[in-house]
């Protein structure tokens, strides 16, 4: 389940965004859909189902949302600038997403057919299917949990949880999480396989994307996860450093290099 694995990257009863608002609906869907592959012979990411996956399980065994135990655990001892569910008094801070389609260059248009979609990347990402704008700069996306898809955090906040990891599981003398259990949590689950979501090859442990090709630095033991429309998140262990990069205009050109990782060059040419 924690390594998408479990083969429900998606519903197949057709829904709204309004219903990743509520999450009795969403867990009872999941637990009524048959899964789209055999769990454990094929990994697809989970774009949205995940976090519904894993915070369930957190409130079955804590009685807490998943928002609050990760506010109560994480966020709060690091003072780290990070919600999964963002309090009214926080509302103004953030800033709106502008979607790839509004960025003031646009790609050129290539000539051909459109390239073919994976499998499953309708049924993980298109139902529903999410406006940058219209949806994921309301309110009430902002207020819901859909732990997956609706983390809110600046760089910083990004950083400092990744910093703590990077450095076993604790940052200034406050400890998340102990040296075992990230030990745990990077056992490899999916070796280096095409994704039947996302069409590339990933590897993937317990929630986390293990470095390939770079993405997340020089380091192999280096560990993180990407966001939509650029943003990312990832610790160093050789290092020792946590780094974190949060942006409003998504980036509009597949094509071209992320400036992810322009900055996590940049970064690594600093050290």
């Amino acid at each position: 389940m924690l390594s998408h694995q479990a083969g429900v990257c998606g519903v197949s009863e057709k829904i709204a965004v309004a219903d990743l608002y509520d999450w009795d609906k969403m867990v009872h869907l999941l637990a009524a859909q048959k899964p789209h592959w055999e769990p454990g012979k094929a990994a697809g990411y989970h774009a949205i189902t995940w976090g519904y996956l894993a915070g369930e399980l957190i409130r079955r065994i804590t009685g807490q949302t998943l928002g609050d135990y990760f506010h109560e655990k994480v966020a709060a001892p690091l003072q780290a600038d990070f919600f999964i569910g963002l309090p009214d008094s926080e509302m103004d801070r953030v800033a709106d997403l502008i979607g790839p389609n509004h960025a003031r260059l646009q790609p050129p248009k290539g000539k051909g057919p459109a390239p073919k979609m994976p499998e499953f990347y309708s049924i993980a990402l298109l139902n529903p299917s999410i406006r940058p704008y219209g949806d994921a700069s309301s309110y009430a996306w902002r207020k819901a949990e859909i732990a997956a898809a609706n983390g809110q955090a600046n760089a910083r906040g990004i950083a400092r949880i990744y910093g703590a990891l990077a450095n076993g599981g604790e940052i200034d003398g406050i400890r998340i999480i102990s040296k075992s259990g990230i030990e745990e949590a990077l056992v490899e689950e999916v070796g280096n396989q095409r994704d039947l979501v996302i069409g590339m090859p990933m590897r993937r442990a317990r929630g986390f994307i293990l470095n390939s090709e770079g993405g997340y630095g020089p380091s192999s033991r280096a560990f993180g996860h990407s966001g939509a429309g650029g943003s990312t998140g990832f610790a160093d262990p050789e290092t020792n450093i946590g780094v974190g990069y949060a942006m409003n205009q998504m980036q509009s050109n597949p094509a071209a290099v992320p400036r992810s990782k322009l900055l996590l060059d940049a970064t690594y040419a600093c050290l």
